[in-house]
């Protein structure tokens, strides 16, 4: 011990500051990971910032560690900024401990990064099982010449037609044209009378021919939309409209490669690889029922051993690099329908429902309104009452607060009732929040809160020490609008600066374990009947009438099927159907309204039950707050869209998807 002491004695200022930060990794990967360190030297070592999660990719990470040894095993974990080492020999592992502690190395954007090594019994990570392409789903490679993408490409004139009505319309993280047929985002669908000028472009006409011979479709299409990706953007997960087309579209991918994700209504993700001048075909299953996106994001995690080669991004983190995205264009191809859909699945084909499917805000501004009706205007009538069921800190984010310099400056973006603000007396926080009412109460409390939008927070950039936004960005519309709220929070930060930050994750059910907010769900048989007198089933859709432009008129009630929604002073929004949470239940939705129950009791005020009343009584006024429900690695992924950041830490709490992000 003496001897460690004096060891430590003579490090320079600089070791020191490196040895602390490699003791806080150690105990950060055990709060958050549940990865326990060794103190005694292993064949194996843990890299803290060496991983996908925070862009060092394989071929970055490999050589450094080889400069140590000889690698047995380099396993890199899909979202996670740490990676696995496991060296031939002790003597080599020990070498590396030594040698690259604290060592600086350049991401692939050209950001430094340093690493910080600890000792573990054993380099392992629990793998996926092998998955099946969804059925229905083809991916041909090279199905195109180089010659013919270049000729494609240069096919499409993005300078013209700039002031069409569509075109205006088309989300902003790409740039869209339509051919044959003007595709809607308003109400996802085409007008089948309404056939543009011209068609398809000659050049397609040839290549189409080629694919009907060759047997790759099956149909000639009459439709095509070009999309324009440029790296870090996406598209949100979607299904094509039953009624607007047939059965087979096809997508083909040219300029650079990408990792598209199809999701299964049960949950399963399947990654898969389309490789440059590659043709996607979706049919049957993987054409209705599976859900096609793409992850914002500047990196994909694909297979070192593979490459850029089609297939599903298996879990093996032994093979498992970071791919650079370029700029992407892709060709879609469909056939407008002429008749109803008559598919296997009834439960989500449109032409076979009495309503019509999810739709999702396209704009900004009906970004806004929807977030203005379901969202600001609800917890201003419901402050109180929320605010007397928020009450009890989680135990992470005290960590987080009790665990930063004494006199640091602190931001809660989106407060709510301030209940994390006097956590910490060290700290000198202040609030903000949307909500009058809860800044109200914040105020009451003698903190420092003040209204504010948390896309244009009034704080100076750079003068934060940390930031916390807990359980607001899911209350944002559509994905832009969370990455810019992610980004005002790094705006704030000083450099080296950290953000804190939790979401509702759609995974309620996380390593065979319920969270909370389903473990609550303990009520009779009884009161299950009675509540789904004034709940929805997950299907049920509600569905709100235009109402743009009249924002100084009395808030109208929207009419919900049977669903008795007094008191609710929500206004409608343009166009939109979202799904009603059934509450207390597993998410079937990313984007839904989940029911605020309040009840009334006479000389009392309200109840302070936030799930509903579970009496006898009549149920009071019903409130529907938006919410946009994460995936796992969502959140790391609309983080990882921002330059300026690295991502310190990613985890599971209680429901939520969280993240500790770094300003560099």
């Amino acid at each position: 011990m003496d001897s460690n002491h004096q060891s430590n004695y003579k490090l320079s200022k600089t070791e020191k500051k490196f040895l602390r930060k490699q003791i806080k990794a150690r105990h950060t990967l055990l709060r958050h990971e549940g990865i326990e360190t060794v103190s005694y030297a292993t064949q194996s070592l843990i890299v803290a910032n060496g991983g996908l999660g925070n862009r060092v990719s394989r071929n970055q990470l490999l050589p450094v560690l080889e400069k140590c040894g000889l690698v047995d095993a380099l396993l890199m974990p899909p979202n996670k900024p740490y990676s696995f080492v496991r060296y031939k020999t002790v003597e080599e592992s020990k070498k590396a401990y030594d040698t690259l502690n604290g060592k600086v190395i350049v991401d692939d954007l050209g950001q430094q990064i340093i690493l910080y090594l600890n000792f573990v019994e054993k380099a392992q990570w629990k793998e996926l099982g092998l998955q099946a392409l969804p059925p229905g789903l083809m991916v041909i490679e090279d199905i195109i010449s180089s010659e013919d993408e270049k000729m494609l490409l240069e096919s499409v004139n993005w300078t013209e037609d700039t002031d069409n009505q569509n075109f205006q319309k088309s989300l902003k993280h790409r740039r869209v044209k339509h051919f044959g047929y003007e595709f809607h985002y308003e109400n996802n669908h085409v007008d089948k009378d309404k056939p543009l000028p011209g068609g398809l472009p000659d050049i397609c006409d040839s290549i189409l021919e080629k694919w009907l011979k060759e047997g790759f479709i099956k149909h000639k299409p009459d439709q095509l939309t070009v999309n324009q990706y440029e790296p870090g953007h996406g598209i949100p997960a979607h299904v094509d409209t039953h009624s607007a087309f047939e059965d087979e579209i096809v997508s083909l991918s040219l300029g650079s490669e990408i990792v598209m994700d199809f999701k299964h209504p049960d949950g399963v993700t399947v990654p898969i690889m389309l490789p440059c001048r590659s043709l996607l075909v979706m049919t049957g299953e993987s054409r209705y029922l599976w859900t096609h996106g793409i992850t914002p994001r500047k990196f994909d995690t694909i297979q070192a051993s593979r490459g850029p080669k089609s297939g599903i991004i298996t879990g093996d983190v032994e093979d498992l690099t970071l791919s650079k995205r370029g700029i992407r264009t892709s060709f879609t191809f469909r056939k407008v329908r002429q008749t109803p859909c008559n598919c296997s699945y009834p439960l989500v084909c449109d032409s076979q429902m009495k309503e019509t499917p999810t739709s999702f805000p396209e704009s900004d501004k009906e970004a806004s309104q929807l977030e203005q009706e379901y969202v600001h205007q609800v917890y201003e009538e419901i402050a109180r009452h929320f605010s007397s069921t928020r009450h009890t800190p989680w135990p992470h984010i005290v960590e987080f607060l009790k665990a930063l310099p004494s006199g640091s400056l602190v931001a809660d973006i989106g407060c709510g009732n301030g209940k994390y603000l006097g956590i910490n007396k060290e700290l000198y926080m202040i609030g903000c929040d949307h909500s009058q009412n809860l800044v109200d109460i914040c105020r009451e409390k003698h903190y420092q809160a003040l209204v504010c939008d948390a896309l244009a927070v009034p704080i100076r950039s750079g003068s934060c020490d940390a930031c916390i936004s807990i359980a607001v960005i899911h209350h944002f519309a559509t994905a832009e609008r969370r990455v810019a709220a992610l980004q005002e929070l790094v705006r704030l930060l000083r450099p080296g600066g950290k953000a804190l930050i939790y979401v509702w994750a759609m995974e309620q059910e996380y390593n065979k374990k319920k969270s909370k907010y389903l473990r609550e769900n303990r009520i009779s048989q009884g009161k299950k009947e009675e509540i789904s007198n004034d709940t929805s089933v997950q299907e049920l859709l509600v569905k709100q009438m235009p109402d743009v432009g009249n924002q100084d008129s009395a808030p109208s009630v929207p009419s919900i099927n049977d669903f008795q929604d007094r008191g609710c002073n929500s206004r409608k929004v343009t166009n939109s159907k979202l799904p009603i949470h059934t509450n207390r239940t597993s998410f079937h939705s990313q984007d839904l309204l989940v029911p605020w129950h309040l009840k009334e009791n006479p000389g009392k005020g309200k109840s302070i039950e936030p799930f509903g009343p579970l009496g006898s009584h009549d149920p009071g006024p019903v409130f529907h707050r938006y919410y946009h429900v994460f995936c796992e690695g969502e959140m790391e992924a609309a983080c990882q869209t921002l330059s300026n950041i690295s991502i310190l830490q990613s985890y599971y709490d209680q429901g939520n998807w969280c993240v500790i992000l770094q300003k560099v």
